[in-house]
């Protein structure tokens, strides 16, 4: 068994640890997938700036400004033409060199970068232009940039419950307002830069993307704790299986090492018979002697009866076993038995029977003597240095009272369950192997009757059986 739990412990410990991985693993996954989906946000917003432009662009067209900026081209070219020159410094940086006609030299860093895409770098380079040009004569709209975030973000399977866009500064002052931003709290943003000069932002609020990124990993998530559940269940079943062989084993080894105690009943009081009968019957007195040898004999038949009764406990031998009901008188046979357990002579042993010599009752006769046999027995053991038990009953019920050490509260309800044994600390001598009560319990119902008990701690217990299962 040590090596069993020496075994279970490291395979917890392993089957925790690649959890523990599996739970990094998948923050791993969630901040990679949020780094995309973040990225392919700014991706939506850059392009949604791009349809915004060419919605203003298109509305600029109508407009008379147009011929003012036509005019600024004419005066701009009006001074002459410029020559321009261009190389890469040792950064590989794009720098223009632009002479105009005046002789002024202008030099100009590009903004092209070698590790991005020319061609996003330009589309981004002319938007900026078109911003540094368009917004001092176009104003935003932003019902308009809602709507075209929208639907860059949906062709990139992004759905956010809640949208919006304002036009901000370098320090978040809001310069274009949103009327459908009312400054709920809790909400992604995102910014882009649309006009560096002047440090003009896009800045987006969003429903949080999480419930976005752990739909994405819901089959992952839901097979990882799926697996979990099942290895949990799977040890906790195998556990749980492995407790009650133990405990079975162990009350097997009770049974085994307990059964002889349980047995000597019977047989100290046969013995105590043929002792009296050679020792003390020296008048040969024929009436005596077959008053023993009738003891002696009715013990040991109880004594296989006994044997047989613990081979019985079989689930499937007790399914099948077919009792043989039959009228018996309940005054002389409960005083037969009381008279026999008189002569266990442990203990002085004071055994009344108050029944009426009329009742009788339909009831297997062997099964019925050990029932009250073991409620005796049990009388007898758990009491002091004397034990006085009443037997009453009619023809509705028969009761077993004592004055014994009786039964804690919270011990009742387990009282009939197999193996089970009431604890009592300071009773180290009484021995068994909780057995004697789950036979009673299952003969009573077998007959179709039923058995309750009333006790207190110090004052004795009544076992009362009903010959009507419904009479409670």
């Amino acid at each position: 068994m040590k090596r069993f739990k020496t075994i279970s412990i490291s395979f917890i410990v392993v089957i925790a640890v690649i959890f523990g991985c599996n739970v990094f693993y998948l923050v791993t996954l969630y901040n990679s997938i949020r780094n995309n989906v973040e990225r392919d946000v700014l991706t939506a917003l850059a392009d949604a700036d791009i349809d915004d432009l060419m919605y203003r662009a298109g509305r600029a067209q109508a407009l008379a400004s147009n011929v003012q900026v036509q005019e600024d081209i004419d005066e701009y070219q009006a001074h002459g033409k410029a020559e321009a020159t261009t190389y890469r410094d040792e950064n590989g940086q794009l720098i223009s060199v632009r002479t105009e006609a005046d002789g002024t030299v202008v030099e100009e860093r590009s903004m092209l970068s070698e590790n991005t895409s020319y061609s996003n770098q330009m589309v981004d380079a002319m938007s900026r232009q078109f911003h540094a040009v368009m917004d001092k004569y176009i104003p935003y709209d932003m019902a308009v940039m809602d709507s075209v975030l929208r639907n860059q973000l949906s062709h990139r399977f992004i759905h956010p419950d809640f949208l919006c866009v304002e036009v901000v500064n370098d320090d978040d002052s809001v310069i274009c307002n949103n009327p459908k931003f009312k400054g709920e709290s809790g909400l992604d943003s995102f910014r882009v830069n649309i006009n560096p000069n002047e440090g003009i932002y896009y800045k987006a609020y969003m429903t949080p993307l999480t419930g976005h990124i752990l739909s994405q990993m819901l089959g992952i998530i839901i097979t990882v704790f799926l697996l979990m559940i099942a290895f949990s269940l799977a040890f906790w079943y195998l556990f749980h299986t492995v407790s009650r062989l133990r405990t079975i084993e162990e009350m097997k080894d009770d049974f085994v090492s307990n059964m002889t105690h349980e047995l000597k009943t019977p047989i100290a009081i046969a013995y105590s018979a043929n002792d009296a009968l050679l020792n003390y019957d020296t008048d040969n007195n024929p009436a005596k002697k077959e008053k023993y040898l009738t003891i002696a004999n009715k013990q040991l038949k109880r004594l296989g009866e006994l044997v047989e009764n613990i081979l019985a406990m079989s689930m499937e031998r007790r399914k099948t076993m077919k009792l043989n009901p039959e009228e018996i008188r309940l005054q002389p046979f409960i005083e037969e038995i009381a008279s026999a357990q008189r002569m266990r002579g442990d203990k002085a042993i004071n055994i009344n029977v108050n029944i009426s010599e009329d009742i009788a009752v339909d009831a297997d006769k062997i099964h019925f003597a050990n029932v009250l046999n073991n409620l005796i027995d049990n009388a007898i053991k758990y009491s002091g240095d004397s034990v006085v038990i009443t037997i009453t009953g009619n023809d509705k019920e028969i009761s077993v009272a004592d004055n014994g050490i009786g039964i804690p509260s919270k011990s009742i309800p387990y009282l009939f369950n197999k193996f089970y044994r009431v604890p009592h600390g300071n009773r180290q001598d009484v021995r068994g192997y909780g057995i004697g009560l789950y036979y009673v319990k299952s003969m009573v119902d077998k007959m179709g009757w039923s058995i309750v008990v009333r006790s207190k701690e110090g004052e004795g217990s009544i076992f009362t059986i009903k010959f009507r299962k419904d009479e409670q």
